[in-house]
C-alpha cells in the first residue's frame, strides 16, 4: 500500500476542499507532501511533510476537527497522520525535528469511538462534546454585526434551557462566526457544570450516523443516545432540507429535548423558511425560541478581529497592515483571518518583514476575488429594495423622477464596486451606452455634494451593499 500514498493524501486534499477556505487549504495544505503510507496491526498512518514547525502547531490548533474528519473519509477508523519537517520546503532559515502523530483524541474525537451511540452501555459513557476549545466568549469580537446573537448565547449559556430562547436559531453567510459563537455556548457551559451532556454536531454528520444506526439496525440506540444530552448544538441544518427520515428523527429528539428543557441550539445559512425541503412541523418548531442574525461585521469590527488574532498568536505587526487587510477584505471573518495567516506564513518562509506592500503582493488575488463578489445584479437589488422598486424598472425608458435617480445611483455604484466596465454596465441597465454611465456617475457625485440627505442615502447604500452582497 506505500505507494499509494499520494492518492490518499490527494483524496484528503479534495475532502479539505468541502471543509475549509479555498485560501486556507492554498496557504497551510497545498505545501505539503505526503512521503509514506504505513499499516501495521490494523492501524493506518499516512506520513506527510511540513515545511517548518510553524505549519504544525497552525494546523494542529485551527484545524484539527477538519483534518480529522478528512483522515476518517479516507483512511478509516483507525487511520491516522504524523507530520515530519522536511527543510526543503522551507526558504528561511532551518528548524530540523520530527513532529509527533497527532492523537485521534486530540483531533476531537476518543480513540475508538467513531459512532457512539452504537457501544453497549453507552448511556454510562463519558460524552465527547467535539467542541473547539478556542470557540470561547471572551475570543468572540462583538460588534453591530452579532451583537444580538451574542447576547442572547451568553445568556442562554448562564441559564441553558431556562430562558425563552429555546430553541435558539442563528442565521448568516458563510464564515461569520456562528460556529464559533454556538460552540461558545458550549464551551461556557463544561466549564461550569462538566457533568452536563454538551454535544456539537454538523448536520452532515448527523445524518450520516443516523444512516449508519439504521444499516446496524440500532436506530433506537441513537435516538436514546441523542435524548441524554443536556445542550445539543447542530451547525447548518439547511442540509437537512429534502433528508425525510433524517428530519423525522430529528422531529421526536428536538420534541424530547425542548419536553424535559434541554437546550438545542441551530444554525443556518439562510432563514429557516428559505430553506428548500424542510417540512412544516419542523419550521414551527424553530420559530419556538428565537432567531437572531449574523452579518458582515463592519470595518471596526474587521479590525478588532485582526487585532485580537495578530495579539492571540503573539505577532507584532504594523497597523496600516491590519487597516489595510481590514478595508480590502470584507466578505467574512474566516477570509480576514486567513488573510492575515496568508502573510504570516509568506513572511515565516521568506524572511521578509510583513508591511504594506508585501500584503498588497500576497493578498492581491484574495482581494480581488473579494471585488468580483459584487455583481451589477446584487447591487441592482440592493438599490432597488432601498427605494422600494422593482429591478425591472432600472431597464425600463421612463424617466419618472424616483426611478432616474435609482437608477443613476446603481450605475454609480456598479462602476464603484464592480471591475465592470462602463460600456457593460449600461448594457445591464437596458441596453444604455457608456456616455450614459458617466452622466449618473457625475451627477451622483454633483448631488453628494451639495445634498447631505442624499449623501447619506448613498451612504447607507454603500454599508448595505458590503453588507448584503457575498
Amino acid at each position: 500500500m506505500s505507494e499509494d500514498y499520494d492518492a490518499l493524501w490527494q483524496a484528503c486534499l479534495e475532502t479539505l476542499e468541502t471543509l475549509v477556505s479555498r485560501q486556507s487549504l492554498k496557504t497551510w495544505f497545498d505545501p505539503l507532501r505526503p512521503v509514506a503510507f504505513e499499516e501495521t496491526e490494523g492501524a493506518r498512518v499516512l506520513v506527510v511533510q511540513v515545511p517548518s514547525a510553524f505549519y504544525r502547531e497552525w494546523i494542529n490548533d485551527h484545524y484539527r476537527p477538519r483534518l480529522h474528519e478528512a483522515i476518517d473519509r479516507v483512511l478509516g477508523a483507525t487511520g491516522s497522520i504524523r507530520f515530519e519537517i522536511n527543510r526543503d520546503l522551507r526558504s528561511d532559515e532551518e528548524f530540523t525535528g520530527e513532529i509527533p502523530e497527532i492523537p485521534r483524541g486530540a483531533i476531537g474525537v476518543p480513540p475508538g469511538i467513531s459512532n457512539p451511540f452504537v457501544i453497549p452501555g453507552v448511556k454510562s459513557s463519558e460524552i465527547d462534546s467535539r467542541l473547539n476549545p478556542n470557540y470561547t466568549f471572551e475570543r468572540f469580537i462583538e460588534g453591530d454585526c452579532n451583537r444580538l446573537a451574542r447576547s442572547a448565547a451568553l445568556a442562554i449559556a448562564q441559564n441553558p434551557g431556562g430562558t425563552n430562547y429555546n430553541p435558539f436559531l442563528v442565521y448568516g453567510g458563510v464564515g461569520l462566526g456562528k460556529t464559533h459563537l454556538m460552540q461558545a455556548i458550549g464551551n461556557h457551559l463544561k466549564a461550569k457544570h462538566p457533568d452536563q451532556n454538551v454535544l456539537y454536531v454538523s448536520s452532515e454528520r448527523f445524518t450520516s450516523e443516523f444512516v449508519q444506526s439504521i444499516q446496524h439496525n440500532r436506530a433506537s440506540e441513537f435516538g436514546q443516545f441523542y435524548r441524554q444530552i443536556d445542550l445539543l448544538i447542530i451547525d447548518d441544518i439547511q442540509f437537512f432540507g429534502g433528508k425525510e427520515k433524517t428530519q423525522e428523527e430529528f422531529f421526536h429528539i428536538f420534541n424530547a429535548l425542548h419536553q424535559s428543557g434541554k437546550q438545542i441550539v441551530l444554525s443556518s445559512d439562510r432563514l429557516p423558511r428559505e430553506i428548500t425541503g424542510i417540512e412544516e412541523r419542523l419550521l414551527s418548531r424553530f420559530q419556538w425560541g428565537l432567531t437572531a442574525d449574523m452579518q458582515v461585521p463592519e470595518l471596526e469590527t474587521r479590525t478588532a478581529i485582526l487585532n485580537r488574532k495578530a495579539d492571540d498568536d503573539g505577532i507584532s505587526i504594523d497597523p496600516m497592515v491590519i487597516d489595510f487587510i481590514a478595508e480590502n477584505v470584507k466578505t467574512n471573518i474566516r477570509e480576514l483571518e486567513g488573510a492575515l495567516i496568508r502573510l504570516l506564513a509568506h513572511s515565516t518562509l521568506t524572511g521578509r518583514e510583513i508591511d504594506v506592500p508585501m500584503a498588497k503582493s500576497v493578498l492581491a488575488d484574495l482581494i480581488k476575488d473579494t471585488r468580483q463578489q459584487l455583481t451589477i445584479e446584487s447591487i441592482q437589488r440592493t438599490v432597488c429594495d432601498y427605494f422600494d422598486l422593482p429591478v425591472s424598472l432600472l431597464g425600463a425608458k421612463t424617466r419618472k423622477r424616483e426611478v432616474v435617480r435609482a437608477r443613476q445611483v446603481a450605475m454609480y455604484l456598479c462602476k464603484q464596486y464592480t471591475q465592470h466596465s462602463l460600456k457593460s454596465i449600461g448594457l445591464n441597465f437596458g441596453g444604455r451606452d457608456h456616455s450614459t454611465v458617466i452622466h449618473a456617475q457625475q451627477s451622483v457625485e454633483n448631488q453628494m455634494d451639495t445634498d447631505s440627505a442624499f449623501r447619506r442615502v448613498v451612504q447607507d447604500l454603500q454599508s448595505q451593499i458590503e453588507k448584503r452582497t457575498r
